[in-house]
Formats: C-alpha cells, structure tokens, sequence
C-alpha cells in the first residue's frame, strides 16, 4: 500500500507532534530537583513541600533527628537559621523562603552560597494558617561568613 504525499506528511506531522507532547511532559514532570533535610515529624516542612512540589519542584525529602550539622555544613549563619534547609540548583534554601523569591535566586544567579529566611514566621509559607504581620524577608549569605545582606522582601 502505497501513501499518497498528503497522508505522509499528515503521518509525519502526527508523529513529531506526538514527539514533541512526550518531551514536553517528561520535562514538566521533572520540575526543578531539590533535596529537603528537615527535622522528624514537622507539620510546617511537610507543607512547605507540598508547597514547593505544587509550584513546580521535585522535593525529595530526608527527616532527620538534628539538623544542627547540616546548617552548619551548608554554611547557614547562626541566627539566621530557618526550620529546614533546602538544596536546590547549586543553592542552600534555608527556612520557608517563598517560592518567588527561589525563583529569584534561580533566575539571577548571584555569587553567594545562598539564601535564608530566618525562624518561622507566620504568613509564610507553610505556616500560612495566620496571615503574616509584617514582610517576609530572605536574606543571602556566603558560607564562611556571618555577613548577611537582605536579598527579597515578600
């Protein structure tokens, strides 16, 4: 059986549409990896993950008894410490740092180790069940340093 011209375009055009549909879906099912080490049975990260997975993350989450060592390894400054820290695309995410503000960081790529949103404050995401009182603001840092700098308000 022969295919006349049209059937065969027809044919191709199906094929790489088709093509096309998988490559796309594959990618946005993969969204943006990131590693989460947060603290055994907290409410508030189990949130911030469903947080971060409906706006297009991949959040492989690690509970662990302390996590003392790893903000310490991640060169998070003291005081500035947030209740889970995040690795993503070669930066430490720190606390419950918005998702814009990730967005951010991913888009404009500074030179810093990373960023952070300290404590856990009300309005924030993942402890959103009471509006927050005042500006969430995310802080950069560089591992090695106790310097900070204010790197997004929310």
């Amino acid at each position: 059986m022969k295919l006349s011209n049209t059937n065969k375009v027809m044919t191709l055009s199906i094929a790489l549409l088709i093509m096309g549909l998988l490559i796309f879906t594959s990618k946005a099912e993969a969204g943006i990896r990131a590693i989460m080490y947060k603290p055994l049975q907290c409410g508030c990260c189990d949130n911030y993950a469903d947080y971060l997975e409906n706006n297009g993350f991949d959040v492989d989450v690690k509970s662990m008894p302390s996590l003392v060592q790893t903000k310490r390894t991640a060169g998070v400054p003291k005081g500035y410490e947030g209740c889970h820290t995040l690795y993503v695309d070669g930066y430490v995410v720190d606390g419950l740092v918005p998702v814009n503000t990730i967005y951010k960081l991913l888009k404009e790529r500074p030179e810093i180790t990373g960023i952070t949103l300290p404590g856990m404050p009300w309005g924030a995401p993942g402890m959103d069940s009471r509006p927050k009182s005042a500006p969430l603001v995310s802080y950069g840092f560089q591992k090695g340093s106790s310097d900070t700098f204010v790197y997004a308000k929310d």
